[in-house]
């Protein structure tokens, strides 16, 4: 238990770090942007409490918004992205029993299963902040290619990083 929690601290931190040092910087095309602290949501025990899902997601919204100077718009995001994360999971993998581990990944869900979730999550996750940054549907064409090719550059980068933290099990001859 205490090694599960010192490596979500670790993640927590190196995700924020990696967000507000390299990815608040990146800005493909002017449209899209890629948000990958919610690798940190995403990854965490389906058996966690609803309560400490949504500290976290918000403690984590608070880091980015504090680094970031976005006012609240991570924070609100985050934790109604921590809400909605066990219902989309339960979208895609009825059945937590069935798991083979508590934490979402390839091996616990299958590959297709925890695709669709990354997808959802990041789509979900998109969608709320920008149209919270917006706050309006008076240009949706660009708020709609904005959600679009972040949520795509978002799902593209999650994977890359987790296939880098996966844990590879089987043996090479």
């Amino acid at each position: 238990m205490v090694k599960t929690a010192l490596q979500f601290a670790i993640l927590y931190v190196l995700m924020v770090l990696t967000q507000v040092i390299v990815f608040n910087h990146i800005c493909l095309f002017g449209y899209a942007v890629p948000l990958v602290f919610i690798y940190v949501i995403i990854k965490l025990p389906v058996t966690l409490g609803v309560n400490w899902v949504l500290t976290i997601s918000f403690l984590l919204g608070l880091t980015i918004d504090i680094f970031s100077d976005t006012q609240g718009m991570n924070s609100l995001a985050c934790t109604i992205l921590g809400l909605l994360r066990k219902p989309v999971l339960h979208l895609y993998f009825p059945r937590e029993d069935e798991m083979s581990t508590p934490q979402p990944s390839f091996r616990s869900l299958g590959v297709a299963v925890y695709l669709k979730y990354i997808f959802s999550i990041s789509l979900i996750y998109c969608t709320l902040f920008f149209l919270i940054e917006t706050f309006s549907f008076f240009n949706p064409l660009r708020l709609f290619i904005k959600i679009a090719s972040s949520t795509l550059l978002t799902f593209i980068i999650i994977i890359a990083i987790d296939s880098l933290t996966s844990r590879r099990r089987e043996k090479r001859l």
